[in-house]
């Protein structure tokens, strides 16, 4: 089945096109759309394509950072306000895939290979819609909801980003069989801001442990309120899975994943570096 392009200059123009089609689909960076035409996917037949310069760019806005959904990997890395993703961006891929690879494309990556994605929740982002309902939602109701029809057709304009007081608060790690750019049979992201020598607001999220990225309850639990010392983090890490049910792929098993869980967060948490 032949499939035609469709370049548009202005994100709304993109966004009607794309609601107005349910057999269309929209190329960022193609690590995901091109991977399909060469597969020979039947399920579309139109590619719609943006030239924005909007849709690229970088900005502060307050405390927080609005990224362009069509901002690259590499565009993160050499970003100085971006700087807290950029340990995250550089895991993504070789170079060759962070200079194709998306922001709002990541937001869509299945399990292993949506570790931006990991980031964005345990930071608390901020996901805007453009198109047919335009809005904005919370990343964690988007991820939950990102597979329904009501999202099919919504294009993701930008994701705004609260940028961490302390950088020392927002820790992330990747657990990979070929290292530095293998997919990830894991990985956690954890943001610990911390009052009074206490955490205060914890949120610790998972990739590769569920269909989406989701977060590990029990461990913010665990952990909120607590001195960030050894015997909180021990306890966080004994609920590790508490609650969450990993997946079986062909990297690890579900058994696999439940097991070095704890191990990869109790690392995380104690800020050993791999």
């Amino acid at each position: 089945m032949p499939v035609k392009v469709e370049t548009y200059d202005r994100v709304e123009e993109a966004a009607r096109a794309l609601s107005a089609s349910r057999s269309a689909r929209f190329l960022g960076g193609g690590t995901l759309v091109m991977r399909a035409v060469n597969a020979g996917d039947q399920s579309f037949d139109t590619i719609i394509r943006l030239r924005d310069p909007d849709f690229r760019t970088i900005r502060m806005q307050g405390d927080g950072l609005v990224i362009g959904a069509g901002v690259t990997m590499a565009a993160l890395v050499a970003n100085r306000d971006a700087a807290f993703l950029a340990t995250v961006a550089r895991v993504i891929g070789g170079p060759a895939i962070r200079n194709m690879a998306t922001v709002g494309g990541n937001l869509f990556a299945s399990g292993n290979y949506g570790d931006l994605a990991v980031a964005l929740l345990a930071l608390g982002a901020t996901v805007q819609l453009a198109g047919s309902g335009s809005r904005s939602m919370p990343i964690d109701e988007f991820l939950r909801d990102r597979d329904r029809d009501r999202h099919a057709t919504s294009l993701v304009q930008s994701v705004t980003v609260p940028r961490p007081r302390d950088p020392a608060a927002f820790r992330f790690t990747k657990v990979s069989r070929v290292k530095p750019k293998g997919v990830s049979l894991m990985s956690i992201a954890a943001l610990l801001p911390q009052s009074g020598g206490r955490v205060q607001g914890a949120r610790v999220a998972y990739g590769a442990m569920g269909p989406t990225p989701l977060r590990a309850i029990a461990v913010e639990r665990a952990l909120e309120g607590q001195a960030l010392d050894a015997a909180a983090i021990d306890r966080a890490a004994a609920l590790a899975v508490e609650g969450i049910a990993p997946p079986t792929d062909a990297l690890a098993s579900s058994w696999y994943r439940a097991e070095v869980a704890g191990v990869h967060l109790k690392r995380l948490l104690a800020g050993e570096r791999r």
